[in-house]
């Protein structure tokens, strides 16, 4: 897997490229919530067909550099531009049980296995998948850098926290709405004052501390 560390430059050109050596489906992968101490990391699969209408996709970039109204927005078009577009998700139970890499792996294989037309080829956010025997490339902040990855940020964001506001409901002590599981002082205050809820992660070294005393 060659692993690339570019310029922070978001475009097609790395896709552009491969097509151009006959590659017809070029996937991007990320995945959102590795950090969080609650719910689960989301990971999303998007591809984009060499014709794609470029000019709708100018405001995509690292889901972390967009606001949750942009982010939003994007979802939108991007769903609509894309040949591929699914979501996948591991909870925070196995995060716990297989560890945060793994299940951030296992996601993306749940995103990857949504999709009715094959990838042939995977481009990944500094993520190693040569395991998975498709080809790929490996790129150091690539949601900064290509277009795919960075519109899989996006779908991946704005899934996992509607996911997370709808856990709100059930847990609104926790304040999941507004911190989506972050470590947010308020979260870790709830946290102390109420322990933590079925959707934390008990492996997480905040919670991990809190269980042992």
């Amino acid at each position: 897997m060659a692993v690339w560390l570019m310029a922070n430059i978001t475009s097609l050109s790395i896709e552009n490229d491969l097509h151009d050596q006959g590659v017809s489906v070029v996937s991007g992968l990320d995945e959102v919530g590795r950090g969080a101490l609650a719910g689960p990391v989301a990971a999303s699969i998007v591809a984009f067909s060499r014709d794609v209408e470029k000019e709708k996709l100018t405001d995509v970039n690292d889901s972390k550099k967009l606001s949750s109204a942009k982010r939003e927005k994007l979802s939108v078009i991007i769903n609509n531009l894309a040949l591929i577009c699914e979501v996948g998700f591991a909870s925070a139970e196995e995060i716990d049980n297989l560890g945060i890499v793994e299940s951030t792996k296992l996601a993306m294989q749940r995103a990857l296995k949504k999709s009715i037309i094959k990838s042939e080829y995977l481009l990944v956010d500094a993520l190693d998948l040569t395991e998975w025997g498709i080809p790929c490339r490996s790129i150091i902040k690539g949601d900064q850098i290509s277009t795919t990855i960075a519109a899989a940020s996006i779908v991946a964001k704005v899934a996992r926290d509607s996911l997370m506001i709808e856990f709100n409901q059930i847990y609104p002590r926790y304040k999941f709405d507004s911190n989506k599981g972050y470590g947010t002082k308020d979260h870790i205050e709830s946290l102390q004052k109420y322990g933590p809820s079925s959707i934390h992660r008990k492996s997480f070294a905040p919670i991990y501390n809190l269980t042992r005393k």
